[in-house]
């Protein structure tokens, strides 16, 4: 395999030649790293990168191999972690100066699974401030003047880069879905709490979620797969048992999905762009697409996702308010004092809300099998912002799964993502879907 086609393989093929001994990890790892030379002074994806590790990890992996002792479902295969998510042999800084040159104990429990299932951790990727909103240094690979999104940014650049076939993000509000769209790579949000956050900056217990992003949706199911589990250092993961995520992605649906399309109240925000795109992609599905509008009782969902959102973060980040708040951006520190002003019984009606919203949806997914609505507005703004994460905020607030479709383009042939979201806990049966809808549009 050459270098061109090593850099732009997907997981899935990157696992399986090098379980067949047809490349090496060291191979593979080291076309990741020339990649990263070449692009990455304008990409600006990676917060810390040592090659030495890197190869280092490689190297024990293909021993591994050579003894028999390759067990692991991502064996040999390359991840960028976001630097919210703690590792024990790399620094963690959550894309603050407060926390700089901070490396953690110990792993995260999602970065233990990764390491147990055979995966190099490449390095590092860039998070905006705290994974809020204040953008950090990366640009976007399609065009360097726009945003990648946030707050995954740099794992959601890297792997549409080609630098990294897999990368791990979180979301709160829109931080996996958003960048996946304007930087045209598969993201996945799974049900809250099917993948425990230990060790990952905390800012919401209600709404953080440990997110995905790949080349394919085989990738995204692989990586996935490995992740779920329950830890009781998170109280919203649970025992039961691991969804199997690739094999049924892997299933022909007995009966071809239904989609529900979802303009919300926020249609007016979609760019012009957007409404022609996603009335040619219901006309391409047909009958296997019927608009549903959503009840009233939906309509204060974003700013209930707010209300939630900062009254915790003010409690998470009390130390860095109390101990270095000068330091944090205007933005960041307008949110943290909205969120201590947030009174107690106003916290508890818009968490209330949340679970009646999910009981509302019930009657949706008796008739539809998922989803389909704008993963943003339209394609990247420019890189001063991150982007409205508005059509993500209700299935955020919902806990439900959420996947981001590269399947249109936009102005300047700008990447525009299609959401697909699942029921809660339906999160194979959402890939399953998905995958026909790719396959019907690539069709077309």
């Amino acid at each position: 395999m050459d270098l061109t086609r090593l850099i732009s393989a997907s997981a899935s093929d990157a696992a399986q030649a090098i379980r067949s001994g047809e490349i090496s990890s060291v191979q593979l790892v080291q076309a990741c790293l020339a990649r990263i030379r070449d692009v990455e002074p304008q990409v600006h994806a990676w917060q810390f990168l040592d090659e030495a590790h890197a190869l280092a990890q490689a190297r024990a992996r293909d021993a591994e191999r050579s003894e028999g002792r390759a067990g692991g479902a991502l064996h040999g295969v390359p991840v960028g972690i976001k630097d919210i998510i703690a590792t024990a042999d790399m620094p963690t800084e959550n894309g603050t100066v407060l926390h700089a040159g901070r490396t953690p104990e110990r792993d995260a429990t999602v970065v233990a699974m990764l390491r147990a299932a055979g995966a190099v951790i490449l390095g590092k990727t860039v998070t905006t401030e705290c994974a809020t909103y204040t953008p950090g240094k990366t640009r976007n690979p399609h065009n360097p003047e726009r945003t990648p999104g946030g707050s995954s940014s740099g794992s959601a650049a890297a792997v549409a880069a080609n630098m990294v076939p897999l990368a791990l993000g979180t979301q709160t509000n829109g931080s996996v879905i958003r960048p996946a769209s304007f930087c045209g790579v598969y993201g996945f949000k799974p049900t809250h709490g099917l993948v425990p956050r230990h060790g990952v900056l905390k800012l919401s217990r209600t709404l953080d979620t440990v997110g995905f992003f790949g080349r394919s949706l085989e990738d995204i199911a692989l990586i996935a797969e490995q992740c779920i589990g329950h830890d009781e250092r998170d109280p919203d993961t649970r025992p039961r048992a691991r969804p199997p995520l690739q094999r049924t992605l892997a299933e022909e649906p007995l009966l071809a999905p239904r989609f529900a399309f979802v303009k919300t109240t926020l249609w007016e925000r979609a760019d012009a762009s957007t409404v022609e795109a996603f009335a040619r992609l219901t006309e391409t599905l047909g009958v296997h697409c019927q608009s549903y509008e959503l009840p009233p009782a939906t309509h204060g969902a974003v700013d209930w996702l707010r209300t939630i959102m900062e009254s915790e973060m003010a409690a998470n980040l009390e130390f860095e308010w109390e101990r270095g708040r000068e330091y944090l951006s205007a933005p960041l520190r307008e949110q943290l004092m909205r969120g201590r002003e947030v009174r107690a019984v106003e916290y508890q009606k818009c968490l209330a809300r949340s679970a009646q919203l999910n009981q509302g949806f019930d009657d949706l997914f008796d008739n539809f099998d998922a989803i389909v609505t704008p993963s943003a507005p339209g394609v990247a703004p420019p890189a001063a912002t991150t982007g409205d994460p508005a059509f993500c905020s209700l299935w955020s607030l919902c806990g439900m799964p959420a996947l981001n479709l590269p399947l249109m383009s936009g102005p300047q042939g700008l990447p525009l993502g299609v959401q697909v979201v699942g029921k809660r806990g339906s999160d194979a049966r959402l890939l399953r879907s998905a995958r026909w809808l790719v396959q019907s549009v690539h069709k077309h």
